[in-house]
């Protein structure tokens, strides 16, 4: 027994810590998701390691259809979609399904990138962790926050922050991304050859890049 002060580490550590696969594949997944080590990472494959043994001893009931093991099924098919991780009409065999990813793209470092408010994943973390970003009146400055389904509405940011300045650079840049995304979603021409064609991937090759950083606060290191 630990001592009560310190609690017990919450997610597991790899049985073996130098297999390539799965270091390639934790690296992977760290970049396209902007994290800071791999123990990110191991604390979202344990809390989906709890789901699926969950899942899985309903599933393994002969009937779930009465009295406690039926209330507990719905219970969690609730909880999932209020997390964000299953849709409505989900049946229990979908959490089964559910990946790594999915329960990184539930932190609030990834929906206030996929809210559009920063142009990539590190520069949502960076405004996180800057105090930039709040849900509704409360700031949270903790990018692995889980946001539930009723949250996600409610991002935005903060009162303070200077990037409600639609005038500011990064709000530019957030908007020009987004033109771009929208210009290439076109349909393209049928007499649109093949020429005219390289010279608009040359104009594309050539825009500037997005920033990743914001100017640094008072007293920040």
């Amino acid at each position: 027994m630990g001592h009560p002060k310190f609690s017990r580490p919450k997610f597991d550590t790899p049985s073996h810590p130098w297999k390539a696969q799965r270091i390639e594949e934790e690296h992977a997944i760290g970049a396209n998701h902007g994290l800071k080590n791999m123990r990110e990472i191991w604390k979202a494959k344990s809390q989906l390691r709890r789901h699926r043994r969950q899942a899985m001893k309903l599933i393994g009931r002969v009937d779930t259809t009465e009295g406690h093991w039926s209330r507990e099924k719905e219970a969690l098919l609730q909880s999932m979609h209020r997390k964000g991780l299953i849709s409505s009409d989900a049946i229990i065999d979908d959490i089964l399904t559910l990946s790594t990813e999915d329960i990184l793209n539930r932190r609030l470092q990834a929906q206030v990138y996929y809210k559009g408010l920063a142009c990539s994943m590190k520069q949502a973390r960076q405004l996180v962790i800057h105090g930039h970003i709040c849900l509704g009146d409360q700031k949270v400055t903790i990018p692995s926050y889980a946001v539930n389904r009723d949250e996600e509405e409610i991002i935005r940011y903060h009162p303070s922050s200077m990037l409600n300045d639609e005038n500011h650079e990064i709000r530019q840049t957030i908007m020009g991304m987004r033109e771009n995304a929208e210009y290439a979603e076109e349909e393209v021409d049928p007499e649109f050859n093949n020429k005219d064609a390289s010279k608009v991937n040359e104009a594309a090759g050539t825009a500037p890049a997005a920033e990743d950083t914001i100017p640094a606060k008072d007293g920040d290191q």
